[in-house]
């Protein structure tokens, strides 16, 4: 999602760029990473590093191995590699290429939840420490970085390239049909650890969603890894009873198609937050934090944890109208990707390497 609109701006305004996809590998089900390529209009990958899944070391190190071997071996080597995001994947290339004394670019930097025990924050603040050119997307990731000592040279404010793919497919979303979701429903997303690895956390969202679920429709596309938590856990026949209508993994499309539709979303997902903002949707997210403190402030955005009492009075709230209207964020508004290319062309001039691949 984030790399699909900054391929199209590459490919618009400066078609001279070589750009040069590499797949790790770190998602390889055909449900979490074939449909998106097919359905963002992504090309096959240049290069597939095939790292596959494992602990976070493992996966860390062998996407490192790989992604060093292609560096070495590729010539002319990369002018530039750009990473997106906070998976092992961006902190794993951004050190391969760091070492090799090749520019990085790190895109959605200065997210910051102050939570070490998630590792995306370890990713992002080892990624931002050694990232050449900082590009943000939202408001506070320009503030945390100054603070973390960051020189202005090195950061820009660019916007939320996830946006862009949002609005990019939204009338692709809006139409068509999906079984039978016209209703109002809830939409849920889980796949944090500390939400579906731990039985009691599970559980005790689960009882919540079924207590919804006696309130409103209840749709949850389940993550591979959440569906077997829910399985192993005995809770998949025990919210389907309750009327919850679990769902295989969505395409983005489908899962935009229900976002659309809902009158309410409940996730502990970073994207969703963004994306039922600038939807203007009420969201209600499952944990104590949020690196995206601007969806909480100028969108729709709650934080409940697992405080099932507040999370029903912010039902209540939205079933009756009464919740929170958003307002639009700086730089969400499907132009990011524009931002970004025209930063990287910047950078690559006064590095003097504007030849060569991203």
């Amino acid at each position: 999602m984030k790399i699909a609109p900054v391929l199209r701006a590459i490919e618009q305004l400066r078609p001279g760029f070589s750009a040069v996809v590499v797949h790790t590998g770190q998602h390889y089900s055909p449900e979490l990473s074939d449909i998106f390529f097919e359905q963002l209009g992504i090309r096959p990958p240049d290069v597939h590093l095939e790292a596959g899944s494992g602990t976070h070391g493992r996966q860390t190190a062998r996407i490192i191995e790989a992604f060093e071997a292609w560096l070495l071996e590729t010539s002319p080597r990369p002018a530039a590699v750009l990473v997106p995001g906070d998976v092992n994947s961006t902190i794993a290339a951004a050190l391969a290429a760091a070492k090799l004394c090749i520019p990085v670019i790190h895109l959605e930097a200065g997210l910051r939840s102050f939570d070490r025990r998630m590792p995306e924050e370890i990713n992002r603040l080892a990624t931002d420490a050694i990232s050449d050119l900082l590009l943000v997307s939202e408001p506070a990731g320009d503030a945390n970085l100054r603070h973390e000592g960051v020189p202005e040279s090195r950061i820009r404010y660019v916007g939320n390239v996830m946006i862009d793919t949002l609005a990019h497919h939204l009338d692709e979303a809006r139409g068509g049909d999906h079984i039978d979701h016209d209703a109002p429903h809830v939409l849920v997303t889980l796949h944090r650890p500390s939400n579906v690895d731990s039985s009691d956390a599970l559980r005790s969202i689960c009882n919540f969603l079924e207590e919804i679920a006696a309130r409103i429709k209840v749709v949850f596309p389940a993550h591979p890894r959440t569906l077997l938590r829910l399985e192993e856990f005995g809770l998949a026949e025990s919210l389907k009873s309750a009327g919850v209508e679990l769902l295989p993994p969505q395409g983005y499309i489908e899962n935009l198609r229900l976002m659309t539709r809902a009158k309410l979303v409940m996730t502990d997902s970073g994207g969703i937050q963004e994306e039922t903002s600038f939807l203007g949707i009420p969201c209600l997210t499952l944990r104590e934090n949020t690196e995206r403190p601007c969806t909480i402030s100028h969108g729709t955005n709650t934080l409940i944890g697992l405080d099932f009492e507040a999370g029903h009075r912010c039902v209540a709230e939205i079933l009756s109208g009464a919740y929170k209207k958003g307002s639009q964020i700086p730089g969400w508004d499907g132009n990011a990707s524009f931002r970004v290319v025209r930063e990287i062309a910047r950078f690559l001039e006064v590095c003097e390497c504007s030849t060569g691949a991203i």
